[in-house]
């Protein structure tokens, strides 16, 4: 079967079962650079892909600067397409699945107390002196992510219909393409009150997005990015990435440290594995080891 063919009909697949947009686009990405690239060595044919294949490709982008994180999302995907080849008959075994995964060295971006302080007393003067629509929306982003741990994509796609203000919780469309419900907090409700009757009052009219742009249309994950990219350089953090993945990163790691449970976690995290959250717990042990340290019943008991 040509290669091309094949790519096309795992991809067609992949929306039948109905896969996320930006995991599809992903999926695109990566299987085209790899059809290129056996383009480019004479194979055409997913018969004709070998392990060797698929170990020249990574060491080719390894040389032009992929990173372990960026080498083991394309071992994931072409593992991925090879085995939905096996499924539907094409190949008999699979030739990537003995390739190990490239070693990570794991560090994850969190924001620190000072972090946060910085960012949101930047926009707090920006209502105060300027009254502009954006830093009433960039603070509320701001504090809606810290306080959800909300993906990109479900912010961008959050509903007023979506926030229960009463009982004080927000439905969430999430990465598995499942609908969930999540308890929040009386801050981030007090929050969204007001900001939705900023809008109100600004557009005259409510866009039933929680989140919208300058016309009053739904913001895109590319326009959040953007907004980040110009925090970024107006903070100018030199040790930690400024993106909403950051946030939701800082979310997890506070509810580690506070001593929340490890099921309760996965269930706001909205991880698909319990296995997810714990590696997660696993990384930040040393912050559990000081904050028992610091709060073990026993401190101040006399045995």
């Amino acid at each position: 079967m040509l290669l091309k063919f094949a790519i096309q009909d795992f991809l067609d697949d992949r929306e039948f079962k109905n896969l996320s947009p930006t995991t599809i686009h992903s999926y695109k990405e990566i299987l085209g650079q790899f059809q290129k690239y056996c383009n480019e060595q004479e194979i055409v044919n997913v018969q004709d892909i070998t392990q060797n294949t698929i170990k020249k490709y990574i060491l080719h982008y390894q040389k032009l600067g992929n990173n372990a994180t960026t080498t083991n999302s394309k071992l994931q995907r072409i593992k991925a397409f090879l085995n939905y080849m096996v499924e539907i008959e094409v190949i008999e075994k699979n030739p990537a699945k003995k390739i190990q995964r490239a070693k990570e060295d794991i560090k994850i971006d969190v924001f620190t107390d000072y972090h946060i302080k910085q960012m949101l007393n930047y926009y707090r003067r920006l209502k105060n002196r300027e009254h502009t629509f954006h830093s009433y929306r960039d603070y509320s982003i701001i504090v809606v992510l810290l306080g959800t741990g909300l993906r990109l994509s479900e912010l961008c796609n959050l509903k007023w219909s979506d926030i229960n203000f009463q009982n004080q919780t927000i439905s969430v469309f999430g990465k598995n393409r499942k609908r969930e419900t999540i308890p929040t907090t009386e801050k981030i409700i007090k929050e969204l009150s007001a900001y939705k009757v900023f809008c109100e009052q600004y557009f005259g009219s409510l866009h039933e997005n929680v989140f919208t742009n300058l016309k009053n249309q739904e913001l895109t994950p590319n326009a959040v990015k953007n907004v980040f990219k110009r925090l970024a350089k107006i903070m100018n953090f030199r040790d930690v990435r400024l993106s909403s993945h950051t946030f939701r990163h800082t979310f997890c790691q506070k509810c580690i440290q506070s001593g929340m449970s490890t099921f309760a976690i996965q269930r706001l995290m909205r991880h698909s594995s319990i296995a997810v959250t714990e590696k997660y717990a696993a990384m930040w042990g040393n912050d559990l080891r000081e904050q028992n340290d610091k709060f073990n019943p026993l401190n101040n008991l006399d045995i």
